[in-house]
This record gives C-alpha cells, structure tokens and sequence, in this order.
C-alpha cells in the first residue's frame, strides 16, 4: 500500500493541568475522505490547529508527503495543507479572482497585481470543479454556498492536497449539500484528501470514506465509514447510547391562543401566512434556506416589519414596533447565528445570562450583584451547562453550552413565547438531544414554542406540530407522531404534502 499522505503520530497537548489531547493518531490518503468527529470540547479544534502550524503540540509528529512538520503554518500550507473554516475567511469586498489567486500570488512573492492571470487561474479552477461562478464579481454579493466553493478553490488554486473542512455544510441547503458532495467526489478523483468536521450523521455517512472519533481528547473509535452506523457513531462521540426518536411527552392541555397572525406577508419574503400558537405546544416551522423562516420568525419577534396582515395576542392586535416591544409583550428569541447575534463573547457566562432580566436584580435604581450571580449559578445548574464557574468568558465554552447559555438568557424571564431559530445549529448530537428535552420541559411548563429549522429529524423529535414552509408560504400541516423523515422532505422540497 502507498504511505499515507499525511500522518499524525502520538499527538498531545495540554494546557496548564488540563489534557487536551492525548496520544492521538490519525492518517490520510490520497483520494480519502476522513470525518474527525467528536463532541465539542473533545479536541478536535486543537487537533486541527496543530496540523496546520498554528499551535505547537507538547508531544508527536506531523507528516505530510514524507515531510515533517514542526510549529510552521507556512511550512503546512507550502506542504499542500489548506484549512476551510466556518467563515472562509474570504475577503468580501474583493472579486471572486482576487480570492481564489491571492494565497498563491503572496506565497510567489507578487508585487504587482495581474488582473488577467488572476481570472484566467480563478476561471482554470473553477471549471476543473465544473462550478460556474463569475470570477468578476465581489464575493460579498454571492450566497453562502457559492463563499463555501470560492474557498475550496482557493485551496485548489494554491496546490492543496490535503483539504481540511470545518462543518462545510452548517448554512447550506439540501440541494447545496449535494452539489458540494459531487465536487468533493470528483476532487477525491484527482487525489485530492479531505478531512471533514461535521455533527451532521447523515452527511459523516454521505461524504466519507473513514472515521476518527475523539472522546476527552483520545482516538476511541477508527475504521471504515462501514464499520458505523448513526447508532454506533452516537455511542462512542459520547459514551453513552443516544435516543434518535420522538421525545415522549404526554399531550399538552387544551389552552387559549397566545399569539396569531392572520394573512401575514412581507414582500419578497413570505405571504399568507395564518397560524396559532398555544401554551405548552410546540410547533415547528420546516424549511430550507431561503423558504422565508428567517423573516418570519423576525417579524414575529419585531425585528422586521410586515406589509399586510396581523399579529394578534391575547386575540388584540398587536404592531411590534421594536424587538423591545415583544419582549415585553412576554416573546424571547433565540437567533440562528448565536456568536454574532446572541450572545456577549468577550464577556463573563454569568452576565450573558442575568443581561436581559436585570430588573429582578435591581432596587432602588442599583443592581444586586450578589443576586445577579445567584440567579446566574441556579440556571447554570438547571440548564447543566458545563462550566467551572459563571465567570469565565462565554467565548471558552462548546457550542451546545454557548447555546444553553442563550436559553438561560430568555429563561430567566420566563417568556410566553420562546421563538427558536435553528437551536441546535453547531451542536453536536449529545448536546443536541440534552436541549430537545430541556425545551420539552420548558414547553410542558406552560410556555409556546416557535422552532424554525431545516432539520427533520429535530422538527420529529419536538414538535407537537410540524409545517412545511416553502417560497414564502405554508404549504402542508404534519403530525410528528405519523410523519416519516421522506414524507416531510418530500414536502420540504416539493412545497407539498405526498
């Protein structure tokens, strides 16, 4: 058999007393596709990091193509390494060219910009992908999915070999998804080697070839795609067997609306829309990107206006005029992209709880510190978000942590209506499951709950109600408890029940 393109041996870091990684091996082919799965906070980031140059590992070697490695990001990248980000670190206010013929132009040394020669290497790549995309145009005026292809052919553009992708598939739609497994199958083609970061199961088992689990900083778990299944690869991300099925709730008591809308429409965004919302249910609003979910759930929250149509609470009439307006009305809203639009990262995990419910701190015009940090341990302790205290920055927690701390955050002023815009999103499928039975346990406590997602599985495990959102409009009303996972994406897909 050839040697591996790349190997990483006996891999440990650790900082200060903690063990971040521990003994870790793991190699790479040519033409290979290994998902490095794990939980967060099991290691895989640092991992990563290492391999590309940015952190020194205590202990170990990195190889690639028979080249060691030491701490050297540019020795990585002139080796064939490209790591793709969540955010593609794309430079938006530059042409498509100029992003995909930068990274190889400045390891060349260019002092003079060939406007020319970048798009006939831009327009080289891109065909080698057999992806159309003009190399004229700024890449802010693109979507996420054209941003995700741009990347990959920056790397192609630099000589990758080996092609590093960190949860490539988070704000794509399903079509998207596929075309991107087309390309990355066609690369693999070429010899091309991916190590792909994901939580999504379905997608480990569409894209790869291999596995690596991390658990608490150690390889668990190594072998064939074949050897996993959803089932397998739950048990050993976690150490423990994770349920995939409904949530078990009794049914929720008849109640009065809270809150509904009649003939609600935003031009360009979504029309018609009619639906209720009642104490202690969850409905879910199932679409893809694009469907219109976003701007609805915006609207409802007071973020943006409708054209025509209503909102109603309590069956009165209400014009959200601001976001503060809902919240007093008794709606919370836990947004998509929580790093940017939830939460304080740079701040303690204690205030990012307490600074939306300040009032019930305060006396006298002060705030109770020693109040502020009760209420902020009690929801730690609730909401099981594992941290060593309430003061460390939100910014060093995982994922389904950072998430529970928005929760906490909305929780503490115990809404009516709690609107939840893809909760799950980064999560991974521990940290996804222990959410769904906190928010069946907040909804069975009396609140409503508004979950807008483009995950069946997620929409089946929560939802007492499940509809189907397309272009703009629902289109199809579902029982979770009869529905399957091809009726509800035919009907995601199609924009109609089958």
């Amino acid at each position: 058999m050839a040697e591996p393109l790349l190997t990483m041996s006996g891999i440990s870091k650790a900082y200060g007393p903690v063990r971040v990684l521990e003994n870790v091996d793991l190699s790479l082919s040519a033409g290979e596709v290994r998902c490095l799965a794990g939980e967060n906070g099991s290691g895989k980031s640092t991992l990563i990091k290492i391999l590309s140059g940015v952190v020194a590992a205590d202990g170990g070697t990195v190889t690639i193509a028979g080249r060691r490695l030491g701490n050297d990001a540019r020795a990585a990248i002139d080796a064939g390494l490209s790591v793709i980000y969540q955010d593609f670190s794309l430079f938006p206010n530059l042409t498509v060219a100029e992003n995909i013929a930068f990274l190889r132009f400045v390891a060349q040394g260019r002092r003079w910009n060939n406007i020319a020669e970048q798009r006939r290497l831009a327009g080289d790549v891109l065909a080698r992908m057999s992806v159309d995309i003009d190399p004229r145009v700024l890449v802010e005026t693109l979507p996420v999915a054209s941003k995700q292809l741009i990347a990959i052919a920056r790397a192609l553009a630099n000589d990758a070999r080996i092609i590093v992708m960190d949860e490539p598939t988070t704000a794509l739609t399903r079509n998207e998804v596929t075309r991107l497994a087309g390309i990355v199958a066609a690369l693999k083609d070429d010899g091309v080697a991916f190590l792909f970061v994901s939580h999504k199961t379905e997608e480990v088992f569409s894209f790869c070839d291999t596995i690596t689990v991390l658990r608490d900083g150690h390889v668990v778990a190594a072998g064939a795609v074949g050897d996993f299944d959803a089932d397998r690869l739950g048990r050993e991300m976690t150490g423990r067997s994770i349920a995939h099925e409904r949530i078990a709730r009794a049914d929720a008591p008849p109640q009065p609306v809270f809150l509904e809308t009649r003939g609600l429409t935003r031009r360009g965004d979504y029309a018609d829309i009619s639906l209720e919302l009642r104490p202690g249910e969850i409905v879910s609003i199932l679409g893809l990107l694009g469907s219109g979910r976003t701007e609805l759930a915006q609207t409802l929250f007071g973020m943006v206006a409708a054209d025509s149509g209503e909102i109603r609470i309590g069956g009165e009439p209400v014009a959200f005029a601001h976001s503060s307006e809902a919240v007093e009305a008794g709606i919370g809203y836990v947004p998509e992209d929580r790093l940017t639009e939830g939460l304080f990262l740079d701040q303690p995990i204690g205030d990012n709880i307490t600074v939306a419910s300040l009032e019930q701190s305060a006396s006298g015009g002060l705030l109770d510190r020693r109040s502020l940090a009760e209420r902020a341990r009690r929801a730690v302790e609730r909401l099981r978000i594992r941290t060593p205290g309430i003061e460390p920055p939100v910014a060093t927690l995982s994922g389904g942590n950072q998430q529970r701390v928005v929760l906490a955050r909305w929780m503490e002023r115990s809404p009516a209506l709690m609107i939840l815009n893809g909760p799950t999103v980064g999560v991974d499928i521990g940290s996804k499951r222990e959410i769904h039975e906190l928010l069946v346990g907040l909804n069975r406590s009396g609140t409503a709950l508004l979950v807008v997602t483009d995950d069946i599985g997620e929409a089946l495990a929560l939802s007492d109600r499940i509809l189907v959102m397309v272009n703009g409009r629902i289109t199809a009303a579902f029982d979770p408890r009869t529905a399957d996972e091809d009726t509800l994406y035919a009907a995601v897909t199609t924009g109609g029940d089958r």
